[in-house]
């Protein structure tokens, strides 16, 4: 039956279907997460709404396994399943950006790095996350934390509209006018309800921004840590920085005797004036005097991309995340006992803080589940070695056991791994049973089912 399902499917689409033994099947199968090893039937790159349309309608026909791929950055390697046909969004990657109505029109399997490079040529950006490889897809259907959320508000907040194929194959638009329901779930609830050909967002004016890393001692982190914790409070909206804990790449800022150690860093984000930037970020240089630091005016594009080298397609990959109302001491005792042991220069832990216009967005105004969290913490182990895989996950599970006691008891479902499938209910929080009825509704045979699930 795959056979010729896949046979059949081969004929009605206008990208190529690509199966085992044909040469490029064994990079086409693979995706960002080298822990994730599969074998799907098929890797279909769509190129149209109608080839997406007929690979959902095929694999629902056939009984298949259906995996949808954007950015292919799942870490739980959703993008792909054995013995599963895989829409590949890839070659939907066009944008149209429209500078007079500061709006933007981006395929589905679009990167952030595309994104902003086309919507900065015009002195314009959108909540889009940190790393500039990430899919523009898998990000905002989750919610989209980036640099710009306390300014401007989550990314699944800027999104004014969606074109989807659901379920039964059919294409719909899910907007505030139509489809409203769909509209909805899609803004939080991740790829549980069909997938999304082209996404249209709001976008603001945003050119050259102050920021970079700065690299503290780890004497000195539970002070700021601390500091950050009250400043965060009450931080003009301009600011989109967090704190982390990272080992010291060999970079030329970093003093070459410092390389390869752990700190405690903070990214920072100025989106004002490059003299108000300066002056806010010296508040964090009383508290502490910085290791190394490599601050100053670029261009927003430029900071979503800084850390991507770090981060290439190929690495293993375990993460654990948990919402937090507030850095409390023990918080941070736990974050200082265990962030300091990242184990390799590719793992890190970020603290996002998610408060500002994000905290402007009614709890049910969109299925995102914790509106009123000030941090998503996500504890990213990424190592190259797979024998250390063991050794690393348990880190990781090990400081997510520590930090989870003092956390809402839900995380971020973009930073969910494969084995969350128990917290999904909590993940999504209170918004989580009008999400089943929007399942059940648009997907009642649960087609869409490799993802953080949402059961009908």
């Amino acid at each position: 039956m795959a056979a010729q399902t896949i046979e059949a499917l081969r004929s009605e689409v206008a990208g190529p279907a690509i199966l085992p033994g044909d040469t490029d099947y064994e990079d086409a199968r693979k995706v960002y997460n080298f822990m994730i090893d599969r074998r799907p039937a098929a890797v279909v790159r769509c190129m149209t709404d109608a080839d997406v349309a007929a690979v959902v309608r095929h694999a629902a026909e056939a009984g298949l396994e259906l995996a949808v791929r954007g950015g292919g950055h799942s870490v739980p390697g959703f993008g792909t399943a054995d013995g599963a046909l895989v829409a590949d969004l890839s070659g939907l990657s066009t944008l149209t950006v429209d500078p007079a109505g500061r709006t933007a029109r981006a395929g589905g399997g679009m990167t952030w790095g595309a994104f902003n490079d086309g919507a900065g040529a015009h002195g314009l950006a959108t909540t889009g996350g940190i790393i500039s490889t990430t899919g523009v897809g898998g990000l905002t259907l989750g919610g989209g934390i980036g640099y710009l959320a306390r300014g401007y508000g989550l990314s699944c907040d800027n999104l004014l509209s969606a074109q989807v194929v659901t379920a039964d194959g059919h294409l719909v638009t899910a907007s505030a006018d139509e489809h409203p329901d769909l509209f909805w779930a899609l803004r939080g609830g991740g790829g549980n309800f069909g997938v999304v050909t082209e996404f249209t967002f709001q976008l603001h004016p945003v050119a050259d921004i102050y920021g970079g890393p700065m690299f503290f001692e780890l004497s000195d982190g539970e002070a700021v840590l601390s500091y950050f914790n009250d400043f965060i409070k009450t931080a003009p909206r301009e600011y989109g920085g967090f704190p982390a804990f990272q080992i010291a790449p060999p970079l030329p800022f970093v003093p070459e005797d410092r390389v390869g150690e752990p700190f405690v860093a903070l990214i920072s984000c100025w989106s004002g004036s490059p003299s108000d930037g300066e002056k806010l970020l010296q508040g964090f240089r009383d508290v502490a005097n910085p290791v190394a630091e490599h601050v100053g005016s670029m261009p927003y594009p430029a900071l979503n991309s800084a850390f991507d080298a770090l981060v290439p397609r190929g690495l293993q990959h375990y993460w654990k995340a948990e919402f937090v109302d507030d850095l409390s001491k023990e918080a941070i005792q736990a974050h200082m006992e265990h962030g300091p042991r990242v184990p390799v220069v590719n793992s890190t832990v970020h603290l996002y803080p998610i408060n500002g216009a994000c905290h402007d967005v009614a709890a049910d105004a969109s299925a995102f589940g914790h509106r009123d969290a000030t941090y998503a913490v996500v504890i990213a182990g990424m190592w190259p070695d797979p024998a250390d895989n063991d050794a690393n996950t348990r880190w990781v599970k090990g400081y997510d056991a520590a930090i989870a006691p003092l956390s809402q008891g839900g995380g971020y479902v973009n930073f969910a791994s494969g084995d969350d499938q128990a917290k999904v209910a909590v993940n999504y929080g209170a918004n989580y049973d009008r999400l089943r009825e929007v399942k059940r509704r648009y997907d009642p045979d649960n087609l869409f089912h490799l993802n953080q699930n949402i059961e009908p």
